[in-house]
């Protein structure tokens, strides 16, 4: 093993309603929603993207809404739990904030760190927890300023279906090192200062199911085009079968399946989510890929309108 991924680039999820999701992620947590554009491989499909003011690698969190899907169930092969960073201090000014916005709220504790827990409107799992590492998000919304904002991933929780090969590939493949063990979780940490908290869930658990509320996948950064070309070949000798490389216009992907059953992306740095807008208007109208264009208007006419809106609480 000669590669070791920074961390979390982006976590892909399925969730039903599109404003619902705009409302909950921008509207709510107070991300900047970062790119409006469709599944390419279902373009009946939204593909909304949020993170920071610059949608920086690690702070990306992205979905596929489609009305009337399925409800899936959070299991084994899954990323179950998405842990967001924000800065030291900032959780009681986020159970406030959440409580009032009718968003039901609990306190937990995992290796000695206290966190916020919650669901999205689709039963997603979100914790909050305190970091320091990592820049502050300068992207303000609805009172969160800077001393609040969610910086990014803290990280996530790795539900697996062979807990000890996952626990493998976090650190022989990705490279991740191992820090702790306790109450039947393993913790890694990765060598970025943002989403690099993993841990795995040792335990047998039911199988998931996907669908809307689940994880898709999870996506590991690769620092540039010719380091990801390198993680695919460490991927393939190591057992597993990676995708080709794939365009997504924003980053280039390769997928595999790791042996617990969770779908992995490594995804590229570059070239960012200015590629084909403006930094300022990043996230202000819908953007296709070239291929999708001449279909512009009956894409458009066949998505729900959505908005970055406040939303009103207690």
């Amino acid at each position: 093993m000669t590669l070791r991924t920074a961390g979390i680039h982006h976590i892909t999820s399925f969730v039903t309603d599109p404003q619902r999701n705009v409302d909950f992620y921008a509207g709510i947590l107070g991300l900047r929603m970062v790119k409006q554009t469709i599944n390419f491989d279902a373009p009946e499909v939204y593909h909304l993207y949020f993170g920071n003011e610059g949608g920086s690698p690690g702070t990306i969190v992205t979905f596929f809404p489609q009305p009337g899907s399925r409800k899936g169930v959070i299991g084994a092969g899954q990323l179950g739990i998405t842990v967001f960073a924000v800065p030291p201090g900032a959780l009681p000014f986020w159970e406030e904030r959440l409580n009032r916005l009718n968003i039901h709220v609990e306190k937990a504790e995992r290796f000695g760190e206290q966190l916020l827990r919650f669901t999205d409107y689709d039963g997603l799992r979100i914790e909050l927890a305190e970091r320091e590492e990592g820049a502050a998000s300068t992207w303000e919304w609805d009172g969160i300023t800077s001393a609040q904002a969610i910086k990014g991933f803290g990280g996530g929780v790795l539900f697996s279906g062979r807990p000890e090969r996952t626990l493998h590939t976090i650190e022989h493949v990705l490279g991740l090192t191992r820090i702790g063990e306790e109450d039947g979780y393993v913790r890694f940490k990765a060598v970025g200062d943002i989403g690099n908290i993993i841990d795995v869930n040792s335990r047998d658990l039911p199988r998931g199911i996907g669908g809307a509320g689940t994880v898709h996948h999870i996506a590991w950064r690769a620092a540039d085009f010719a380091e990801h070309e390198q993680w695919r070949e460490q991927v393939s000798a190591a057992g597993f079968q990676p995708t080709p490389v794939i365009d997504r216009q924003y980053f280039n992907a390769v997928y595999f399946r790791e042996d617990g059953g969770i779908l992995f992306e490594i995804a590229t740095d570059p070239p960012g989510f200015a590629n084909d807008e403006t930094a300022e208007q990043m996230g202000s109208k819908l953007m296709l890929p070239e291929w999708y264009e001449p279909q512009r208007e009956l894409i458009q006419n066949n998505l729900l309108p959505i908005q970055v809106r406040k939303v009103e609480g207690k």
